[in-house]
């Protein structure tokens, strides 16, 4: 067993990266928040993968967030590569609040980042993105939280999906 399992399920997120025809769609599990204020994201992404190419072209991401509804499109996006992927997925590229790189319509909420900095640790680069807008569904996120009813999505194992529960644990 690879050792970074250990520290699964993990959230999973589609990345959205450049513009017009050279759209594209990638999905991620290795996504974080790294500060507040300012408020940035990172995201670990291959330069094997098409993505990582656009996001160093372009200096922009979206980070969406996406619902058990979009599952196959979340697997698409996770198994093929390059914008042609676009075609098979349900999924509809909208414009952004502050950015050129375009956001999708049916996730959840989608998070515009700017990249200010990036680095390669072992075999993938860290993107650090400084968050300058975002648009989200208000029925998912109901007084500053999560509705845990929208089914957000975490990636458990390989082909292995799950949501989280509704009950909620506090100490």
């Amino acid at each position: 067993m690879d050792a970074y399992r250990l520290l699964y399920p993990m959230r999973t997120y589609l990345i959205v990266s450049g513009h017009g025809e050279e759209a594209n769609v990638m999905a991620a599990d290795w996504v974080t928040i790294l500060s507040h204020e300012p408020f940035m994201v990172g995201v670990a992404v291959s330069p094997k993968r098409y993505t990582h190419r656009l996001i160093s072209k372009y200096r922009e991401f979206i980070v969406s967030v996406p619902s058990l509804d979009m599952l196959r499109d979340v697997w698409i996006a996770g198994t093929k590569s390059g914008p042609s992927k676009l075609k098979e997925m349900s999924i509809t590229l909208v414009p952004s609040t502050k950015i050129e790189t375009p956001s999708i319509k049916e996730a959840l909420a989608n998070i515009e980042c700017k990249v200010i900095d990036a680095r390669d640790y072992g075999d993938h680069t860290w993107f650090v993105g400084e968050v300058v807008g975002w648009s989200y569904n208000e029925k998912a996120f109901k007084n500053g939280k999560p509705n845990l009813e929208a089914k957000f999505l975490a990636h458990a194992a390989w082909t292995d999906f799950v949501t989280f529960d509704k009950k909620i644990h506090r100490p």
